[in-house]
């Protein structure tokens, strides 16, 4: 029998997230089951529990895996200049227009409610977004005397939080409120986040 390689083992675990990112997107977590996740995946079951012994282990993959390839696309975009608090918040958002992260966010916020280990998850990744956001209003902070004051890093510590809480506001509203206009929330970023 041929040995299974790393690269396929790693390639068929993205499978079976891709498909339960899918059902879980589409379903809700509450109301997914892994029968739905299997049918979409075109695996046997066999497959899917020799990665993953259930539902909840499967989620938790996906939480860790969708908030760190944003985490790190959020860190990738940044230029050679640091962004205006109000630009941060918008690129931000616009990473995550149109992808699963939109449906998928606050369920994982819902299910960190009540989960510790998914709690952990997006500690670790709100943690991670906020140095990145620390770091880079620091610089801008510093390039902006005028606006931030004269203690960039401790202006950058009290405004992360507040930027940051504009992420959970748009997703929610984007998905809760049918005629919410996203193109205004993000035109009105600068209003909202001018210094």
């Amino acid at each position: 029998m041929p040995k299974v390689t790393e690269a396929h083992r790693a390639a068929r675990r993205d499978e079976i997230l891709d498909a339960a990112q899918r059902v879980f997107a589409r379903d809700g977590y509450r109301s997914s089951s892994m029968s739905a996740i299997i049918r979409e995946s075109g695996l046997s079951v066999g497959a899917i529990y020799s990665y993953f012994d259930g539902k909840q282990a499967l989620f938790r993959a996906v939480v860790e895996r969708t908030l760190a390839l944003r985490t790190a696309e959020i860190g990738g975009a940044a230029g050679s200049s640091p962004r205006s608090p109000a630009e941060l918040v918008r690129s931000v958002l616009l990473s995550m227009r149109d992808k699963p992260v939109m449906t998928m966010a606050p369920q994982i916020w819902a299910e960190a409610a009540v989960e510790p280990d998914v709690r952990a998850v997006v500690e670790r990744i709100f943690t991670q977004l906020g140095e990145m956001f620390r770091t880079e209003l620091t610089a801008w902070a510093a390039q902006h005397p005028e606006r931030a004051g004269d203690r960039p890093a401790e202006w950058s510590d009290r405004v992360t939080p507040v930027l940051i809480s504009a992420i959970p506001g748009f997703l929610l509203q984007s998905q809760n409120i049918t005629d919410f206009d996203e193109e205004a929330y993000l035109g009105a970023l600068d209003d909202a986040y001018r210094v």
